[in-house]
């Protein structure tokens, strides 16, 4: 599984998933995924109307009337305004896709598995990570793979939401993606869409690096923030904490984000006071989410493994702790999504996801495209992939047991 965690790239978005689950970051609403039903008066008073008088001149004069689609003209002209924000976390849904649940960050979905997003430095389509044992994991795709076609046509230009529409699909039918890995090599992957159940909790048995079991630690994998798994997590804590083990490693490098509430109600998990987030609005205004008392593991010492694959609520949660001094951090930068998104409905049954804040960590660091560095930095060598060895889970190992590790009641 972790020649899947390789990636070369720093970047981000929290996705609309190839699933594909979406998230486009948290989305703010009654659950955190309502849409925003506010009707917006337009006019023309700066001058939009210019794009009928050159679809008018176009329809008149142009040299090739076949290309003039008007479907296409409009999604193109909406996608430039989008572009030309400089923000690739605000993005149109068309009504076909919004119907079709894109934008859902929880639940089954038909697709391939594998969270993808927008670089905002170059555009390129990039897989955030694939989940686990899901058709792009199986087929050999990875974290940080980018998408340079999808059945034979470019995603040059693309925006997140038309690679979304052309990769995802009924279970059972087949696309090819043509990817280009972190070392440069391109790869055409041909992968048989399946029925993906988005992934909670893990907690697989684990050893360290001489292959002898870790029976001290507990170790949980956290592949994205829902209410279930909030409900497993605080289950499996309170059960860790029970047994006394000596500290837990929490790994979200494979968790693309979720839901802000459960992202919160995880802090709370191991933060008995302090601040979790700063939200801060288009005017400047600060708003500050901070921690209740009465976690599960507010005492437990915690190591986070992050990574590329750690996006959004993963970089909410490591910070947080990060900031209270409830965790050390293991493995590489992550991938720099701190964009507060608003679903708004359209007038053709489309959708808007539209940015409206930003997030900054307890101690004013910046999340947005520059990500969280980690206390002990671990990054994989060819070799590491190619022999399937976890080098920074063996990291937190020894960074616990040698730093962190509370005796045993």
């Amino acid at each position: 599984m972790w020649k899947a965690m390789k990636w070369s790239m720093l970047s981000l978005g929290v996705a609309l998933a190839i699933a594909l689950s979406g998230v486009i970051g948290y989305t703010l609403g009654d659950s955190g995924d309502g849409a925003g039903t506010t009707t917006v008066q337009i006019t023309d008073e700066i001058g939009f109307g210019i794009l009928e008088e050159i679809y008018a001149i176009l329809e008149e004069d142009f040299v090739n009337p076949e290309a003039l689609d008007p479907e296409l003209l409009k999604l193109g002209a909406i996608n430039g305004i989008l572009q030309a924000l400089g923000d690739p976390h605000t993005v149109y849904i068309d009504p076909e896709s919004y119907e079709l649940g894109i934008d859902v960050i929880s639940g089954t979905f038909q697709g391939i598995g594998a969270q993808v997003e927008q670089d905002p430095v170059t555009g390129a389509i990039v897989i955030v990570t694939p989940f686990r044992d899901s058709p792009a994991e199986n087929a050999g795709v990875r974290a940080g793979d980018i998408v340079r076609t999808v059945d034979g046509e470019s995603t040059d230009g693309w925006t997140v939401a038309q690679a979304v529409r052309s990769i995802r699909g009924p279970e059972g039918t087949e696309v090819a993606l043509g990817i280009e890995h972190a070392d440069g090599s391109i790869e055409d992957v041909s992968i048989v869409r399946g029925t993906i159940v988005i992934p909670t909790v893990f907690t697989p048995p684990i050893e360290d690096e001489a292959g002898n079991p870790v029976s001290d630690l507990a170790y949980i994998e956290l592949q994205q923030f829902t209410d279930q798994a909030v409900t497993d997590l605080g289950e499996e804590l309170e059960r860790v904490v029970k047994e006394g083990y000596g500290g837990v490693i929490l790994d979200l490098r494979r968790n693309p984000g979720g839901g802000l509430d459960a992202t919160i109600r995880t802090a709370d998990m191991f933060l008995d006071d302090g601040v979790i987030i700063i939200e801060v609005s288009r005017e400047g205004e600060e708003s500050v989410t901070s921690a209740n008392p009465g976690g599960p593991a507010t005492e437990i010492p915690v190591v986070l493994l992050v990574g590329p694959g750690s996006a959004s609520g993963s970089e909410v949660l490591a910070c947080a702790l990060r900031d209270n001094d409830r965790a050390t951090l293991v493995g590489e930068q992550t991938f720099g999504k701190g964009s507060v998104n608003h679903l708004r409905e359209l007038s053709d049954d489309g959708a808007l996801y539209v940015t409206i804040a930003r997030w900054q960590c307890p101690n004013g660091e910046q999340i947005e495209a520059v990500g969280i560095e980690p206390d002990v930095p671990i990054v994989f060598t060819e070799e590491d992939i190619e022999a399937d060895r976890d080098v920074q889970l063996f990291a937190a190992i020894d960074y616990m047991r040698e730093n962190l590790t509370r005796a045993a009641p």
